[in-house]
């Protein structure tokens, strides 16, 4: 006996009796509200349960057929494991019965049954005339060839077949798939006294358990989970695929809304732009034209847009076409997600299309390299996936299993595949080993990368011949890259060969500081002046030495630069250390005074020698004298 859960929805015309059937199978008036009891008529979503004869759970979400409500309509339709498209019996199809049918077609949801309600309203001759008419509407939809079942909630008749007919047609539903992230798109916000804030939704791609810490999006707000219902009975463990209540503790009901996404923290980030294939209807009132401003309708949340038509000057009516979608207000969605496009006013249904990218550059429109990569994303494909998502970047392993939205075994055996024909190269992998913070990028990223930082390292060498390399920060700069994946960068490029790590600098293998003849005839003078002046040496000026010229000669070690101005010969820079340090072994501490008296030198070169020694911290100042600095 199964015991899945599955989540059927209703969809038609206002007044077809929808609710109506709903109750007759579960006992349960999916009407709530007292608005809705008044006026005979549905106005938010609905909901009941039952336990079909097979032993599955079955959710049933009941939809308003008004057209006035179709955004609520909208808000419930995408957590459909399947639909009852209801038709009643005495009307035939009419114009609420084509739009939700068409709804249904662009969400792509495959798996239904026409139920022809009020059969005990008409003969048998009207009702075969229905049928036809139905069998024509669905031709050409996701749902043709869907069962048809005539049904009376009055008389019961055709009833216990329509039971039978959803069981059977859940045998052909794909179980429910856990890629341990669980999303419940929020329906319903309210509090009951004694509980505090619940929120409802279908869960899916994961569980949810109580005590679990969890995050709202796009609010960023964290909460924890108090309890946990499914069909009003408490459970531990929330399973995808079930409508599921939760009460959470650490926000308010004002805080949230419809719209919003319950998950678990760390993986799901909002996004104000999406890349998509979008599908226009055949009977769209109007084209789809660049920079239109659009209603978009995606889990449970709506927002407008507007709409950069990639691939074409504008898509008509049932054509397809690649759009980026420039949403006015942050929502939370994954690669594979439906959604619906309506135009805003007059409001009508135009589209309906499949994410692709959730956080995609900003696209030039008409580019045959971005067609390509949506075309690589859209076909499902792990490897081209996780190429695309990387894109030019370099990720850690985490973010691109993330971002790519692959289960965690599909993404690891397409690394271990680009790598292996080397197509993406891993830094900072333990052995063979893939860690959570292990740098991705691809091999192509790698060697744009590389031509960049070598071209930038020559040019500085052209540029300032006297000095030792390129500084780091100005390459990872250059680079654009954060800390840590320009460290592991530049240490691979090192260990090949391609460069040197000079402390704070970078260099190419065959760089070295090179004086012309004149600078080496002037710096010779001047290191003849340091030794015969070695504790009140001459200023670099003096000899027509500039700062660049100075700097070389301590890189190269014929000097000690102290300052600009002060400069010091090597071996009398040794011999200052050794005098300042048997000063403070013989006195603990040693004063500047002391210290000019030693060496027989001036104030000038004390002060700055001792300021040099506390940077190099040999010495630090206490006061107006200084110890050894340990």
């Amino acid at each position: 006996m199964s015991r899945q859960t599955y989540v059927i929805g209703t969809a038609g015309h206002v007044d077809h009796g929808k609710s109506t059937l709903v109750k007759a199978l579960t006992g349960i008036d999916p009407d709530r509200l007292r608005e809705e009891k008044e006026r005979e008529m549905t106005i938010d979503l609905g909901f009941a349960w039952m336990t079909l004869p097979s032993g599955r759970r079955l959710s049933i979400v009941d939809v308003p057929g008004h057209e006035r409500f179709i955004k609520n309509m909208l808000a419930g339709v995408g957590g459909f494991d399947a639909a009852l498209l209801i038709v009643a019996a005495d009307e035939g199809p009419m114009p609420q019965t084509r739009e939700h049918l068409a709804i249904l077609d662009l969400l792509e949801i495959r798996h239904g049954i026409v139920v022809l309600t009020k059969r005990d309203l008409v003969d048998a001759d009207w009702l075969d005339l229905v049928t036809v008419e139905v069998e024509e509407l669905l031709r050409g939809t996701s749902l043709e060839g869907a069962p048809i079942l005539p049904v009376s909630a009055i008389t019961g008749e055709g009833l216990t077949e329509l039971i039978a007919a959803i069981d059977a047609l859940l045998d052909s539903v794909p179980p429910h798939a856990s890629s341990g992230r669980p999303r419940l798109a929020i329906d319903r916000v309210f509090t009951l006294p004694g509980f505090g804030t619940i929120v409802t939704g279908t869960l899916r791609d994961g569980s949810l358990e109580v005590g679990q810490e969890v995050e709202i999006l796009p609010r960023r707000l964290r909460a924890r989970i108090r309890g946990l219902q499914s069909h009003r009975t408490k459970v531990e463990r929330a399973l995808p695929g079930s409508r599921t209540a939760v009460n959470l503790s650490g926000v308010e009901v004002d805080d949230l809304e419809r719209g919003d996404v319950l998950t678990v923290p760390g993986w799901l980030e909002p996004t104000t732009l999406l890349d998509a294939r979008l599908r226009m209807l055949a009977d769209a009132p109007t084209a789809l034209e660049q920079n239109d401003e659009i209603d978009v309708f995606i889990g449970t949340s709506e927002t407008l847009a507007r709409v950069t038509v990639l691939d074409a000057e504008r898509l008509e009516p049932g054509q397809s076409g690649w759009v980026q979608l420039r949403l006015q207000d942050p929502i939370v969605a994954v690669r594979g997600d439906h959604f619906i496009v309506r135009r805003p006013s007059p409001s009508a249904t135009l589209a309906g299309g499949i994410v692709v990218e959730t956080h995609p550059r900003r696209h030039r429109r008409f580019r045959p390299e971005v067609i390509r990569a949506l075309e690589a994303l859209a076909s499902g494909d792990p490897l081209a996936i996780l190429l695309q998502t990387l894109g030019g970047q370099a990720l850690e392993w985490r973010e691109l299993v993330q971002r790519s939205n692959l289960d965690a075994e599909s993404a690891t055996q397409a690394l271990s595949q680009l790598i292996a024909s080397q197509e993406a190269i891993a830094l900072d992998a333990t052995g063979e080993a893939i860690g959570p913070q292990t740098i991705i990028l691809s091999v192509r990223t790698a060697e744009r990368l590389e031509a960049q930082l070598l071209a930038a390292i020559s040019e500085y060498h052209t540029r300032y011949p006297l000095r030792r390399g390129l500084p780091r920060e100005m390459a990872r700069s250059r680079l654009g890259l954060s800390q840590r994946p320009f460290d592991l960068f530049v240490r691979r490029l090192a260990r090949l060969g391609r460069l040197v790590e000079d402390g704070e600098v970078l260099r190419a293998p065959d760089h070295r500081i090179r004086l012309t003849p004149d600078q080496e005839e002037r710096a010779r003078a001047y290191e003849a002046a340091l030794q015969r002046e070695p504790f009140t040496p001459p200023a670099p000026s003096e000899f027509g030495l500039d700062p660049e010229l100075v700097q070389a000669l301590a890189d190269l070690g014929r000097v000690v630069r102290i300052t600009d101005d002060v400069v010091f010969a090597p071996e009398a820079w040794q011999t200052i250390q050794e005098r300042v340090l048997a000063l403070l072994d013989a006195h603990g501490s040693v004063t500047l005074a002391q210290v000019r008296d030693a060496l027989g030198t001036s104030r000038k070169y004390a002060q700055a020698l001792l300021e040099y020694l506390d940077q190099l911290r040999i010495t630090r100042r206490v006061g107006d004298a200084r110890v050894r600095y340990a």
